[in-house]
């Protein structure tokens, strides 16, 4: 019957409209909430006669949608683990409760924007319970090829809240010993420099190189005996090496050749010889043959010119950041910088069929399609931006004016429903 179809697309607009209005009040009640993506509720028509004499009201349908790949705008934060997405893509978190069920291989989640911080157990977690997962790095900072197209390899990003330290493996030299020192009449007095470094165990130690010129009785040699002692080894030499340097006119005063006496030999190539220190192999550059780098011998002064290493003291960890690229590095009070993990950007074919949960995260589905993990600035995906967060995509004034037409239409709807009362009432008084 006509009337009850007008009937029941009443009751079809009210139900629709209410649907409107609880989309409207989530995107209103979350206005401020970090990484919300907003509701939109469309409207579709339903027919259920076409043509005929008499018209079948069919009403409405209504189907909300979350738009996830709508960006909201980036801020700025004082919290250098406050990370948001600029541009496509998606950082991989878990829950707690997920990594401590299945800490092997928690599920993975997505997510645009959270504040990370330190928990007491080292890792980087939000108030609400998400873990940071990322690609743990080599113990040189470097991070393994791992499979692009799934989360193996993922794993919670997790700091040792402990002290470190950093061995000392290779120093770069540069100085100069007097010409004239191994000419005939000279004192043949050693020159002596001392060069720190760190063990193993954070302990500084020192390397003593002793520069002995040979003394000719006439003319000169430009030849020098050095002896490198290791304070570890109670002085003992750990290397011993004869260095004749070239006095030609197109490479006067640049090592001509080195020959090893006690230790391992010297490359020309690089300028690299490898002393073997209590706490393991240090690279020593002395310079290659005929460069103007490393060491020299000109003029009549000795002068250390410059010298550079690695290592450092033992430290304690002072900050956690991440960078552009995604790798995050823990920064010591010691000036040590250790890159331990790379976060990646997942892409996702389709954000809008992802399955949203609670805390704006996301899971994939086969309406999202299958993601792809790619590394922050490559690639389809944006870059990870710190000391930032991510606002909420509501617009208020275009939600407030989406709520009152939704109270004019719910309004006209229920006139409809009371005016097919009215008119079945007059229907039934006809019997009277």
């Amino acid at each position: 019957m006509t009337i009850s179809s007008s009937l029941n697309a009443g009751v079809a607009g009210l139900q629709a409209n209410a649907t409107r209005l609880a989309a409207v009040s989530d995107n209103i009640a979350n206005s401020s909430t970090y990484g919300y993506k907003r509701v939109v509720t469309d409207f579709n028509s339903l027919v259920l006669s076409e043509g005929s004499s008499s018209y079948t009201a069919g009403g409405v349908r209504a189907s909300s949608q979350r738009l996830i790949s709508e960006d909201g705008a980036l801020i700025s934060t004082s919290n250098s683990t406050d990370l948001a997405v600029r541009g496509r893509g998606f950082l991989p978190v878990t829950t707690a409760t997920e990594f401590n069920a299945n800490s092997e291989s928690p599920e993975m989640m997505l997510t645009t924007t959270g504040s990370f911080r330190l928990d007491a157990n080292g890792f980087l977690k939000t108030d609400s319970g998400l873990l940071l997962m990322g690609w743990p790095a080599n113990a040189d900072g470097s991070i393994p090829i791992y499979p692009r197209d799934t989360d193996d390899g993922l794993q919670a990003v997790q700091f040792a809240l402990n002290l470190n330290g950093d061995p000392t493996t290779r120093v770069d030299m540069s100085l100069n010993l007097p010409a004239t020192a191994t000419a005939a009449g000279g004192s043949g007095e050693p020159q002596i420099l001392s060069i720190e470094y760190f063990d193993n165990l954070g302990t500084s130690k020192s390397m003593s190189m002793e520069f002995t010129p040979n003394v000719p009785a006439t003319g000169t040699t430009n030849e020098w005996n050095v002896k490198l002692r290791d304070s570890a080894q109670n002085d003992a030499i750990v290397g011993e090496y004869t260095i004749l340097f070239d006095d030609s006119r197109a490479l006067g005063g640049t090592i001509s050749s080195v020959t090893a006496l006690i230790g391992n030999a010297y490359d020309p190539a690089t300028g690299n010889l490898i002393i073997d220190a209590a706490s393991g192999p240090i690279e020593f550059n002395i310079g290659a043959v005929g460069s103007s780098f490393g060491l020299s011998q000109l003029s009549d002064s000795f002068a250390p010119i410059a010298l550079t290493k690695d290592g450092s003291p033992i430290g304690n960890m002072a900050g956690v950041e991440v960078d552009e690229n995604g790798y995050v590095n823990a920064i010591y009070d010691n000036g040590l910088r250790n890159t331990i993990y790379q976060i990646p950007l997942i892409d996702m074919p389709n954000p809008e069929g992802l399955v949203s949960l609670d805390s704006q995260t996301y899971l994939p589905s086969t309406k999202s399609g299958a993601y792809f993990l790619w590394d922050s600035g490559e690639g389809p995906t944006g870059d990870i931006k710190s000391y930032s967060r991510e606002e909420s995509t509501t617009d208020v004034a275009t939600e407030l004016t989406t709520m009152i037409r939704t109270q004019r239409a719910y309004s006209s709807n229920a006139k409809v429903i009371q005016t097919v009362d009215e008119m079945l009432q007059e229907t039934t008084n006809i019997k009277r």
